[in-house]
């Protein structure tokens, strides 16, 4: 479904106070499993949750000049408002996302990113309060060792329950605390006002059992919760 700039703006936003636990519970409900992303992916730079649509980049290992990496910087300049970039490819202990390039998609309107490989520049990133969830962290760059190749096209992201997850460009990508959750484009909406009945009914819940009910009680009155 396609969404002017201010309903997207608008989504995002709403989700921005959502946890990813409800989320991965509704779509549980719908029947949508394993959209759970690997549990290595940690938030390694502090602020705000992730929370944006997927824009996806991949890349591979391939030798090469030190000169830099024109599709990359192509593919950076591409990136659109309220967008997370997702990282995907098979290089290993090398860095595919740093404080330049941050600076450089933020200006874009870019509000986070999901990096299924290294990130260097974590003290920057951290003061830049740009929320980045990623594998691992790294001092060595990209340059002459991985180059990217190809974007916004469907990528390959490792799973929480299995190996990998597909993420298509225009998916919606959640991360907190517990974890990271890609949630496909066409059951955003649905997914998200399901989500908001559910974070309402939770705090009820919370509310009840604070004011005197027993679990037992809340059980019999809300189901599973």
């Amino acid at each position: 479904m396609t969404h002017t700039q201010e309903k997207k703006n608008a989504i995002r936003q709403r989700f921005s106070v959502i946890d990813t636990a409800n989320v991965a519970d509704v779509l549980d409900s719908m029947g949508i499993f394993d959209q759970g992303l690997a549990p290595h992916f940690k938030p390694f730079t502090g602020g705000p949750r992730l929370a944006g649509w997927a824009f996806t980049l991949r890349g591979q290992m391939a030798p090469g000049p030190q000169g830099g990496d024109a599709n990359k910087m192509t593919a950076c300049h591409a990136i659109a408002e309220g967008e997370v970039s997702v990282w995907s490819g098979d290089g290993h202990g090398i860095c595919y996302f740093g404080e330049l390039i941050a600076l450089g998609m933020r200006e874009r309107g870019s509000v986070g990113a999901l990096v299924d490989g290294g990130i260097r520049d974590i003290h920057w990133l951290k003061k830049l309060g740009f929320p980045v969830f990623a594998a691992y962290r790294t001092p060595v760059q990209s340059i002459g060792r991985w180059k990217v190749t190809g974007w916004q096209e469907p990528v390959w992201i490792a799973g929480a329950t299995r190996p990998q997850v597909s993420v298509s460009p225009g998916d919606f990508i959640l991360g907190d605390d517990d974890g990271v959750i890609a949630i496909p484009g066409e059951y955003v909406e649905q997914v998200l006002n399901e989500a908001e009945r559910l974070t309402a009914q939770e705090a009820k819940i919370r509310t009840d059992l604070a004011n005197g009910l027993s679990l037992a009680q809340a059980l019999e009155t809300y189901g599973h919760v």
